[in-house]
């Protein structure tokens, strides 16, 4: 029995850096992915989105290979995400369970989408934790809307808020490839359904659902406070507009008696 190991180490890799770093046998890549061999069923996997995913690989090189990439890392995590899975081979047998998989044979090409879908399912649990904050945030100001009939949260606040969720939202978009079966599944019915028998038990596209549901409701709460402060401002606007004619009207009025 095999295991795959799969963490969330840092908001993004600089994958050029760590291509022209790493010394192994790499087996695919371009500008989002690096897939290598370390050594004879040996396998690590690295992604763009701060993912990083092992293959039969003891805690103790693990650690080493982290310590590795970290450097390239932007915004490193400390309390990092995480998900195992165990890889079994049996012959003829491509199954998926909750915490396992089955497949026919040292087949590398499904090692590497077991390792891509495990390290998916890391990613949905910290875009879910980052847009679950966030609307817990916006949710506190709903409450204050609710009591006090206002909200209390400054205009460059609110513009930062606007400005983290459509990040999150703009990374989501860039960085996660759920509706899209990898190229190397279009002509291995077996590949295929292992890919479409990951997807289900890692539940990815509810998740998915989920967090885009979350980001809708947030930008919703959020454009609302910005049209609430838009309508203060120009309320505020209104009432200076009036004061300044009512003050000249008096200083004409004055003038001609005078």
């Amino acid at each position: 029995m095999y295991s795959v190991q799969s963490y969330h180490i840092a908001q993004s890799v600089n994958i050029k850096a760590v291509r022209n770093k790493f010394k192994a046998t790499l087996l695919f890549g371009d500008s989002d992915e690096l897939f290598y061999k370390l050594n004879e069923e040996q396998y690590f996997y690295v992604f763009q989105f701060g993912i990083v995913s092992f293959f039969n690989v003891k805690a103790s090189e693990v650690e080493e290979i982290i310590g590795q990439i970290s450097p390239f890392g932007k915004e490193n995590v400390s309390d990092s995400l995480s998900e195992d899975i165990s890889v079994n081979i049996s012959e003829k047998i491509v199954k998926v369970n909750f915490d396992s998989v089955t497949i026919p044979s040292f087949d590398e090409e499904m090692i590497r989408l077991i390792m891509l879908h495990t390290s998916q399912s890391v990613a949905l649990d910290r875009y879910a934790e980052v847009t679950g904050l966030m609307l817990e945030e916006a949710s506190v100001h709903t409450k204050t809307l609710e009591d006090k009939g206002r909200i209390y949260i400054s205009k460059k606040k609110l513009k930062m808020l606007i400005g983290r969720i459509m990040n999150v939202k703009n990374g989501i978009y860039e960085n996660m490839y759920i509706f899209d079966s990898p190229d190397l599944t279009w002509q291995d019915e077996r590949l295929a359904k292992l890919d479409n028998d990951l997807k289900l038990t890692f539940d990815l596209k509810n998740r998915y659902r989920n967090i885009q549901d979350s980001i809708a409701i947030t930008k919703e709460n959020l454009e609302l406070f910005k049209d609430i402060w838009d309508h203060k401002e120009s309320s505020t606007l209104e009432w200076i507009i009036i004061i300044l004619i009512f003050v000249e009207i008096i200083d004409l009025f004055v003038t001609k008696i005078l």
